[in-house]
Parts: structure tokens; C-alpha cells; sequence
């Protein structure tokens, strides 16, 4: 309904400004051939004048005429001297309007029952003489009422015409788009990573199929990041629930009680886990824009060992509950690997604010520090969600963050800064 709504807005507005058009050309054209239609019909009278007047003589001290060969113009032409009909035959009912023409001292026009009557005076020393002559004006109107209906009959076929082409120009146009709607509701039942792939676009419509493709791409990559998502969730709370399901079914074989430690560490490990990724969500949904990073680096720590080196009055544009559940997965990590000491340095760079996670551990090997973020890469046990989902997190709030093989454990954060108000 829709496509078809559109098309008939279409077809309807190109017969409107096609019938626009038609409708002034037609006029224009029918009063050009009306100035045309009249100045032939007045050279024509003007010609039969001066045809009359190179027969007018002065003879005996009276105007007369000599014989014309053609005396049909005497009901058409007719001379007058002083007042007086000299030469032709004027019918009684232009007679009047014939002989108010005579008195005028220069040419003149008048219409009478569809016949153009044209005076002109004739100069003749002492005689006022003046020759008028009619002309049928019905072969005239004739041609143009013609010319009038062939104009109406070519311009409807014209408005016809434009309709029918817009017709199927925009269906032939709007078809295209029919068919990749089609194509894609298949692909996303059946082929979800085929792409329309229509090259170089030559038109809008090529440039629409090129939009949707890197629409497509969007929504596979965003579809593919949450399966990796999923993934390193899952691959993450496996852990700590086999070894609890292990320690259970050992002291069930050798009927004995629970190791309250090891209960007691997965469970913490299982309990940071749903934390994060619970703060994660909210962070998601309910983003704060403005915090104190060292309010929210002492809430990462939250009684750790780990040194806080991070100057005061330092705001970065994200939540405190998006620093705290990316900085406390790097300090897990960096607490793990570390020898002796671990602690947490912030500096402010043109591009933000800068935060490492530093320990005195061996640090990462420099031809696996791209790998380090990968679900299912670690060297040793892991806790909470790893650096992967650290990753995750951080890409979807805008953060950078990437591992340093500096020769020590060294992960650098990038916060936003606030944008700076005058």
C-alpha cells in the first residue's frame, strides 16, 4: 500500500505539472497565432489600399479611378474623394462604420461582423481622399480555432503520455527497491551474511544499496560482538563452577566434607563475576557522564594491596560504576602476576585521561600482548571476567584500553575527558 500510495503521488504530480505546462504553452501559443492571424489580415487590407490608391488620378479638376482588371475588389474596396463614394460597392450594413472611417486624416482599423475594414488616406493635392477596403476575417478565425483545438488535442496526449511514462518509470525504479526489500528479508532468514554488492553506485538507488551493505555489516558486527560477549561470559563462569562441582564430587567419593576455602574463593569468584557483569548493564543503560577518578579508583581497590598514585580533582566523562568494573578485573590480574607490589598512576593527555595498572610481575610477552584481551588466553588461573570482557566493556563506553610489554604487567587505560565549559 505504501509503495503504491507513493508511485500514484508521483504519477499524480507529474500529470499536474504536466497539465500546468500544457496549459500555458496553449495559451501562449494561441495569443501569438491571434497577433500573428492579425497582422497578416491587416498587410493584406494595407496591400489592397495601396493596390487602390495606384489607381487614383485627378482628372478635370475631379478624383476618379482608373479601369481595374478585377472588379471583384469593388465590393471589397472602396474610394472616397471629399466626402463622396468615387469608385465600388459599399453593402448596406458596413455603410456607417465605412463612412465614419472616411473622415479621419490617418489609418485606421474597425471590425464589423467578422470583416476587418481598413482606411487609409491617400495623398492628393486638394482633395481629401481616402481609401477603405474589408477583409473576411472568418478563414482567419477558422485557423485559429484549429490550431487552438489541435493544441488542446497534442497537449492532452502529451499530459497522457507524461502520466503513462512516470508510471512506468517509477514502478520500474521503485521495483528495485521491491526486490532488495524482498532479497533482504530472505537473507535474513536463510543467508544473513550475503550482501547486495551492486559496485560502484551510479544512481540513488546504487547508493542506497551501498548504505544498507554497511548497514548490514553494523548489525553483523554488532550481532557477532555479543555471541563473542556470550562466549567469554560463559568461558569465564565455567571455571569457577567446575571446580566447585569438582570439590563437591571429591568429598562425596571420599565422604568428606567441603574444603570451606576452596568453596568459599569460587564462590567470591562466581559473586565478582555476576557483579561485573550486572554493573556492566546498568552502565549500559543508565551512563553517567561526569566522575572523580580517584573516588572511583578506591572503589576498584576496595581493600586490595595495591598503591594509589592518582593525582586529585581529576574528572573523566564516563560513570564511577564503569571505572569500577573495568579497573577491578586489571587489578585481580595485576595482584595475581605481581611479585611484590601493585599500584594504579592517571595522567591527563590530549586525547583523555590516562590510567595504568601497574605490577613488578613479568609483565606480557611483547609477540602476545594483542592476544592478552582474547577470551580463553591467560597464564594462569583467571578471575572475574578476564581481560576480554574488560575489553568488551570498555569498546562499548567508548574507553581504550591495551596491554603494555614494557618489560613489567602494564595496562593503560583511556578514559574521556570532560568536555571543558566556558
Amino acid at each position: 500500500m505504501g509503495v503504491t500510495g507513493f508511485r500514484g503521488r508521483v504519477v499524480a504530480l507529474t500529470v499536474l505539472v504536466a497539465t500546468v505546462v500544457v496549459a500555458v504553452l496553449v495559451a501562449l501559443s494561441h495569443v501569438l497565432l491571434s497577433r500573428v492571424t492579425d497582422a497578416d489580415s491587416i498587410d493584406l487590407a494595407r496591400t489592397r489600399a495601396e493596390a487602390a490608391a495606384a489607381n487614383v488620378t485627378v482628372s478635370g479638376g475631379r478624383v476618379v479611378l482608373t479601369e481595374s482588371d478585377n472588379e471583384a475588389l469593388d465590393t471589397v474596396t472602396w474610394v472616397y474623394a471629399d466626402g463622396h463614394l468615387v469608385d465600388g460597392i459599399v453593402p448596406g450594413n458596413v455603410l456607417d462604420r465605412v463612412q465614419a472611417l472616411t473622415g479621419t486624416g490617418r489609418a485606421r482599423t474597425a471590425t464589423v461582423d467578422n470583416s476587418l475594414l481598413y482606411a487609409q488616406p491617400i495623398p492628393v493635392e486638394g482633395h481629401h481622399v481616402v481609401v477603405v477596403v474589408r477583409v473576411d476575417l472568418t478563414p482567419y478565425e477558422t485557423s485559429e480555432q484549429r490550431s487552438l483545438a489541435l493544441s488542446l488535442i497534442l497537449g492532452g496526449l502529451s499530459i497522457l503520455l507524461a502520466g503513462v511514462v512516470a508510471y512506468v518509470v517509477v514502478r520500474r525504479a521503485l521495483r528495485v527497491v521491491h526486490d532488495m526489500a524482498v532479497l533482504a528479508d530472505d537473507w535474513g532468514d536463510h543467508e544473513p551474511g550475503r550482501r547486495f554488492d551492486l559496485g560502484i553506485p551510479r544512481d540513488e538507488f546504487g547508493e542506497l544499496g551501498r548504505t544498507l551493505d554497511r548497514l548490514l555489516d553494523r548489525v553483523d558486527n554488532a550481532l557477532a560482538d555479543e555471541r563473542r560477549l556470550t562466549d567469554e561470559i560463559a568461558h569465564e563462569l565455567r571455571t569457577p563452577l567446575t571446580v566447585l562441582r569438582g570439590e563437591a564430587q571429591l568429598a562425596q567419593l571420599s565422604d568428606q566434607n567441603l574444603a570451606p576455602t576452596a568453596v568459599l574463593n569460587e564462590v567470591d569468584r562466581l559473586n565478582s563475576a555476576i557483579t561485573t557483569i550486572l554493573r556492566a548493564a546498568r552502565t549500559r543503560i543508565d551512563s553517567g557522564t561526569r566522575c572523580d577518578l580517584r573516588a572511583a579508583a578506591r572503589q576498584a581497590i576496595a581493600g586490595r594491596s595495591v598503591e594509589l598514585a592518582v593525582p586529585a580533582d581529576i574528572d573523566v566523562a564516563v560513570a564511577a560504576e564503569l571505572v569500577v568494573a573495568v579497573l577491578s578485573p586489571l587489578l585481580e590480574n595485576g595482584l595475581r602476576h605481581a611479585s611484590s607490589r601493585v599500584w594504579v598512576t592517571a595522567r591527563v593527555q590530549p586525547q583523555g585521561v590516562a590510567v595504568d595498572v601497574l605490577d613488578d610481575g613479568p609483565g606480557f610477552d611483547a609477540a602476545q600482548v594483542d592476544r592478552v584481551f582474547e577470551a580463553g588466553v591467560t597464564a594462569g588461573r583467571g578471575h572475574g571476567l578476564g581481560l576480554a570482557v574488560v575489553r568488551r566493556l570498555a569498546t562499548s563506553a567508548g574507553v581504550g584500553v591495551r596491554a603494555i610489554a614494557d618489560g613489567h604487567g602494564r595496562v593503560e587505560v583511556t578514559f574521556p575527558a570532560p568536555a571543558v565549559t566556558t
